[in-house]
């Protein structure tokens, strides 16, 4: 490897890695994230009834969006002691799926800044506990309140009708179909 003899090299290859980091950057979006209802509703900046419409869409959107486990132990394994729970679902062959508890909500800010929409459930994982994570492992932010985040985070999140044997959130383990859609 060739090293670099004079300053003017090392400035264009500084300035060459800032521009190749912010061109990579994905682009940020106004976004909300509580971990509760009343969190919401304590914060000065929001309205009671947008609070309450997204906190209703995340929890009526978890069971379908959750990550699902083919036992307790394997979703415990992913996203820690007691924070899982049965799924409503059932297994094609009738068994029981267990898909971590919802830990908090992230709601998009709407077109034109009226308002805040596209909400979804938010879960943490036992490696990750600080982070805030979609259904689709994409990680929506430390923080609560009013902040931004990546764009794809805030992308619809797509059904879970089926269970991880191994792995958990974001690898390929062993699936199992499911009766449920």
């Amino acid at each position: 490897m060739k090293r670099l003899r004079n300053s003017a090299s090392v400035i264009a290859l500084v300035a060459a890695s800032a521009m190749f980091t912010t061109a990579c950057e994905e682009p940020k979006v106004d976004a909300a994230i509580y971990e509760t209802l009343q969190q919401c509703l304590k914060d000065i900046n929001m309205v009671r009834s947008e609070c309450e419409k997204n906190y209703n869409s995340a929890r009526q959107q978890h069971a379908a969006v959750a990550p699902k486990f083919a036992s307790k132990q394997e979703c415990e394994t992913e996203f820690g002691a007691a924070r899982c729970e049965q799924a409503p679902q059932r297994t094609s062959s009738g068994g029981s799926m267990f898909m971590p508890l919802m830990m908090g909500y992230m709601m998009g800010s709407m077109i034109g800044g009226r308002g805040f929409g596209n909400s979804q459930p938010l879960y943490r994982t036992r490696s990750n506990p600080g982070t805030f994570r979609t259904s689709d492992n994409k990680a929506a932010g430390r923080s609560t309140g009013r902040t931004q985040v990546a764009k794809s985070s805030m992308a619809r999140p797509t059904s879970k009708a089926s269970t991880r044997s191994r792995g958990g959130f974001g690898s390929s383990g062993r699936r199992f179909g499911s009766a449920a859609t």
